[in-house]
């Protein structure tokens, strides 16, 4: 079936440079995979990097007359992309449940919470403060502005492909920028479409710009090497963070990096059982376990770790595998295979150095890139598995005694993204919770995500914040006046 036949809409598949939707530069495309059948959806444009400059030069041509848009009209730009957005939620969740293989019910909360960037960012473009204060020695006064850091590159990746794009276009424009956007090669739809609503809702020509490209690596190189760009946000590995803040280092680009992670779920003895397997359900399973801030290890005391595993186990053997567009799906297929091996390896090498299988641990006999939820319990704690980013259905368990093991187990990472708590003793949960390495904590809550909240890690998960008022703040810079009067 074709893309307009899965989801109701008509999605671009060319390149958005300077409010143009065009073929590119030599008219390559690249092919979009449904996961779920192996099968190619449709193409799309495959972008060079002389279409990636092109978008920086649209970019740079309309960053000074969106700079001087006033605050409240930008507002209202983002409020009715907002509008939009809502409007076609269903046809929307449905586009990436076809590209990235999400079931229907995560695919309608993306749909929802991507939205929301929109509107928050719309109430705070204009609440950009400033400060005044008299200099300590009385020689002047001191003025500090805050205005666009300029051209800014916004590289996303396919496991949210709404909600990673408008968490960064959101704050752009809020903020005075114009953005080129370079979406995964596995999603691209998604951005495209997007795009198309922030033109309709009125983004003058050239302050969004949209570069779809298999060849990332260049087209994002050729972008930082340009002068003219002042920003770079990413969401990725950190890997790729790692080799993109060298090539930034070059031009002294200002980044934000939201980097891996490899999350701690840890339950006390104390902790509500019940509460603490939802909460772990959601804090896996949300995305079929391919999210950064996904429960990677979970440290489970060893007097509730029997009850545990085997509650959790049976939630999972019950949730059903299939096609993401199927509404009766809990768990779609992994992006690609790829993914799928590392998970399946994974899952081998721990069953061979001694962990548990206790529910799933293989791979359907069906095509797409599916694999079964799966619990590993009385996981060693040299184990790889805990040592690497999943991005899969796996939940290892690693059973503690003492309440210092599970603190430093779970800091025994270079990651540090979010951590899960669950105790029903509140000042435990708030001293772990303080020594724990993380840029975020969901205590006794399996979701930490909010549009309103600063969204970030803290070691090799990241620098700087995405989401709330910080995240508006990332996309300026400081200006600061000395005067008397």
């Amino acid at each position: 079936m074709s893309v307009a036949e899965l989801t109701g809409i008509d999605v671009p598949t060319g390149l958005l440079i300077g409010g143009e939707w065009t073929g590119g530069r030599d008219g390559g495309t690249l092919p979009v995979i449904d996961p779920s059948t192996e099968d190619a959806l449709t193409e799309v444009a495959d972008g060079t990097v002389e279409d990636a400059l092109d978008a920086v030069t649209a970019a740079q041509g309309a960053l000074a007359g969106w700079a001087a848009t006033p605050p409240r009209a930008r507002a209202e730009v983002l409020r009715k992309t907002f509008e939009l957005m809502t409007a076609n939620a269903e046809p929307l969740a449905r586009l990436m449940s076809a590209e990235n293989g999400k079931s229907l019910r995560d695919a309608r909360a993306e749909a929802t919470y991507s939205a929301e960037f929109f509107r928050w960012y719309a109430e705070e473009a204009v609440r950009m403060e400033g400060a005044f204060m008299n200099a300590p020695s009385g020689a002047n006064r001191i003025l500090v502005m805050r205005q666009p850091v300029g051209v800014s590159v916004l590289v996303t990746p396919w496991n949210f492909p709404a909600a990673m794009a408008t968490r960064k276009i959101g704050p752009a424009l809020a903020a005075g920028c114009s953005v080129v956007l370079k979406p995964a090669s596995e999603t691209p739809l998604t951005a495209l479409y997007i795009a198309a609503l922030l033109t309709e809702a009125g983004v003058p020509d050239g302050v969004v710009n949209v570069l779809t490209s298999r060849k990332s690596g260049a087209v994002v190189s050729a972008m930082l090497n340009d002068p003219r760009v002042r920003k770079l946000s990413f969401t990725g590995s950190t890997e790729v963070g790692r080799i993109l803040l060298r090539e930034a280092a070059d031009t002294i680009v200002n980044c934000s990096m939201e980097l891996g992670g490899n999350a701690p779920f840890i339950i006390f003895e104390d902790a509500d059982i019940p509460a603490a397997v939802e909460g772990a359900l959601l804090a896996k399973m949300r995305n079929g376990g391919e999210a950064c801030t996904a429960a990677n290890r979970f440290y489970v005391h060893e007097a509730v770790a029997g009850e545990f595993s085997r509650v959790f186990a049976d939630r999972l053997a019950g949730l059903n595998v299939g096609p993401g567009l199927d509404e009766s799906t809990d768990v779609g297929p992994l992006v690609n295979e790829p993914t799928r091996s590392k998970v399946a390896d994974l899952v081998a090498e721990a069953a061979d150095s001694g962990s548990k299988v206790v529910t799933g641990g293989r791979s359907p006999d069906r095509r797409g890139y599916y694999y079964e939820p799966t619990v590993l319990d009385q996981v060693p704690a040299d184990a790889a598995v805990l040592r690497t980013e999943i991005f899969g259905p796996v939940a290892p368990i690693v059973r503690f005694g003492a309440e210092d093991d599970a603190i430093r187990w779970a800091n025994d990472t270079e990651f540090g993204l979010v951590s899960y708590v669950y105790t029903g003793d509140l000042a435990r949960g708030l001293r772990v919770s303080e020594a724990l390495e993380a840029g975020m904590v969901g205590l006794n809550r399996g979701l930490v995500s909010d549009p309103a909240a600063p969204f970030g890690g803290v070691k090799q998960s990241g620098i700087g914040r995405e989401g709330a008022h910080e995240g508006l703040l990332e996309f300026t810079e400081t200006k600061y006046i000395a005067t008397n009067w």
